[in-house]
């Protein structure tokens, strides 16, 4: 099954349901900005250089500043919300399959979570054991990236027996959890994560005061 679309449908749900003035989990964005990036990156993805090109970055976040402010009322938000749910241009790139998938699936999730685990009270999603594999399909082809700025060698390990090792060293550090989780851990939200370790204590210590994310 192709979970990008219904993953889409979630989020947007959640974000309609959390309002334009929520906390997210995304230092210094409230929902309307993550709305407005959720828009913009699809509708206008030249912006998207300034993530990754930090000359760049002062154009994209003015982009979403202003996206973000017209969409501070109810109506303007749910406008916002609509439009990204509609689904990129007709002649979008991400209206291929392929590139969908590989583009927004962990994004979607991700995003998601950011949303819903900004507030005091949350509890896991339940997954279907598909979806979860796809997560898990996405999670292994870029661990490697996630993980490069740890000084460690980083396996991850699902209760249910895959595992995946995503960086090799002398000393290694075990993280176990579903895919959901380890895709949150590996995006830097390790607070809200539901993952534990194993290995040797100041390992342990150093991966978790490394950098990992994108």
């Amino acid at each position: 099954m192709h979970y990008v679309t219904p993953s889409r449908e979630v989020l947007a749900e959640t974000l309609l349901a959390a309002g334009p003035d929520a906390p997210t989990l995304c230092e210094g964005w409230q929902t309307r900005d993550l709305a407005a990036h959720l828009y913009l990156r699809e509708h206008k993805p030249a912006l998207g250089l300034g993530m990754v090109v930090r000359k760049l970055a002062s154009v994209t976040e003015r982009a979403i500043s202003e996206t973000a402010e017209r969409a501070a009322s109810p109506a303007g938000y749910e406008a916002l919300v609509n439009r990204f749910v509609a689904g990129p241009p007709a002649l979008s790139p991400m209206r291929i399959s392929t590139i969908d998938k590989s583009a927004n699936l962990i994004e979607y999730f991700v995003h998601t979570e950011d949303v819903r685990r900004a507030t005091t009270r949350w509890a896991p999603r339940a997954l279907d054991e598909d979806y979860a594999d796809a997560l898990w399909e996405e999670l292994v082809k870029r661990a490697a990236i996630l993980y490069r700025g740890v000084d460690l060698g980083v396996v991850l390990v699902r209760p249910d027996g895959p595992r995946h090792v995503a960086k090799r060293a002398p000393v290694s550090v075990a993280i176990v959890g579903d895919p959901g989780e380890l895709l949150l851990h590996a995006h830097g939200r390790r607070r809200q994560a539901l993952v534990t370790f194993e290995g040797q204590p100041d390992a342990v210590a150093l991966l978790e005061s490394a950098d990992v994310g994108l």
